[in-house]
C-alpha cells in the first residue's frame, strides 16, 4: 500500500504575539490558512527510511528530520519520500506540515494517530487540520474557521532562510494585544477590512534581520497586492489579489524581475480527505 499525502504551505494571515511562558514558549493569537501550493509525501511498507527529492531537497538531512520523527511518535516503521516543493526555513510551516503529513499518511494506513503531536512542534497540530483555525497559546489552542472565502495569493521567499528563534529573541515587545473580535463569518471584502486591523508582530523584526523581506512587501503592493505581509517567522510573503488572472499577472511579473526569488501563484487548498476510522 503507497499514500501520498500533500503537506499544504501554512499561511499566518496575521500573528499576534501576546505573551510568553517561564519556560521561553511564546504565546501566538492566529488567523492560519493553507495554499494550494505544498510539499508531498509518499508512505510505501518498508524499515524506516527518508528520501528527499524536489527542487529545495538539496542540503535537507535525510537522517535527521522531523518527518522520521513523526513516524518514531507514531510507533510505525515506513518508507518515507518527501518531494520539497517549499523553500526551506521560510515562515510557512514546511517541516511541521512535512510531520503531519506523515502523521494524515499512517493513519490512513491502519496506525493510531499519537495523543501528543505537538511534542514535533508547535504549528504540527493546526498542519495535522490543515484548515482555517484561529491558532492560540503555543499552538494547541484550535477554533476551526468555517465561512473563509477563497482567496487569490502570490507566494513569493526571497531566496533567503531566516532562524525563528533568532526572529523571536530580537523581539522585544511580547505581551502585544490579541486579534480582535472575529465575525462568524467573512466575505472577501470583509475579510480583508478585519486583517487591516491585524498585523504580523514578527514582520518589523524580520524584516530588521533580513531587509529582503521589505523588498519583498514592496514588490507585492506595486503589482496590486490588496494586502501584503509577511507569514510566521519569514521571509516567505504573501499577497492577495482581486482574481486568479491577476495573481498569474503579479507572479509572472515578478518573476522576470526578480531572479532568484521563489514566487507562487496559488488559492487556499482543500481540507484533506478524512481518515476512516
Amino acid at each position: 500500500m503507497i499514500v501520498t499525502e500533500p503537506a499544504p504551505a501554512k499561511l499566518n494571515l496575521a500573528l499576534h504575539v501576546t505573551g510568553q511562558r517561564p519556560d521561553g514558549h511564546h504565546l501566538l493569537d492566529s488567523l492560519v490558512v493553507f495554499a494550494g501550493a505544498g510539499d508531498v509525501v509518499r508512505l510505501s511498507p518498508g524499515p524506516l527510511s527518508l528520501k528527499i527529492e524536489g527542487p529545495f531537497a538539496a542540503g535537507l538531512s535525510e537522517q535527521d528530520n522531523l518527518c522520521l520523527d513523526a513516524a518514531r511518535l507514531a510507533g510505525r516503521d515506513v518508507a518515507i519520500t518527501l518531494v520539497k516543493n517549499l523553500p526551506v526555513a521560510s515562515g510557512i510551516g514546511g517541516g511541521s506540515a512535512d510531520a503531519a503529513a506523515v502523521l494524515r499518511g499512517l493513519a490512513r494506513m491502519g496506525a493510531g494517530m499519537p495523543r501528543h503531536p505537538e511534542r514535533l512542534g508547535a504549528d504540527v497540530p493546526v498542519c495535522l487540520a490543515s484548515r482555517p483555525a484561529r491558532m492560540g497559546g503555543v499552538g494547541e489552542q484550535l477554533t476551526p474557521l468555517q465561512g473563509l472565502p477563497d482567496l487569490h495569493l502570490v507566494l513569493v521567499n526571497p531566496g533567503v532562510g531566516i532562524s525563528t528563534p533568532d526572529v523571536f529573541r530580537a523581539l522585544t515587545n511580547k505581551t502585544n494585544s490579541p486579534l480582535p473580535p472575529m465575525p462568524d463569518s467573512f466575505d472577501r471584502p470583509g475579510l480583508l477590512d478585519y486583517l487591516g486591523t491585524c498585523r504580523n508582530d514578527l514582520q518589523p523584526v524580520a524584516a530588521a534581520l533580513c531587509p529582503q523581506i521589505s523588498s519583498v512587501i514592496q514588490a507585492l503592493e506595486a503589482e496590486g497586492a490588496l494586502l501584503a505581509r509577511m507569514s510566521g517567522s519569514g521571509a516567505t510573503c504573501f499577497g492577495i489579489f482581486g482574481d486568479a488572472a491577476a495573481a498569474g499577472l503579479a507572479a509572472y511579473r515578478l518573476g522576470t524581475e526578480y531572479e532568484g526569488w521563489w514566487i507562487k501563484a496559488t488559492q487556499l487548498s482543500s481540507a484533506p480527505v478524512p481518515i476512516q476510522p
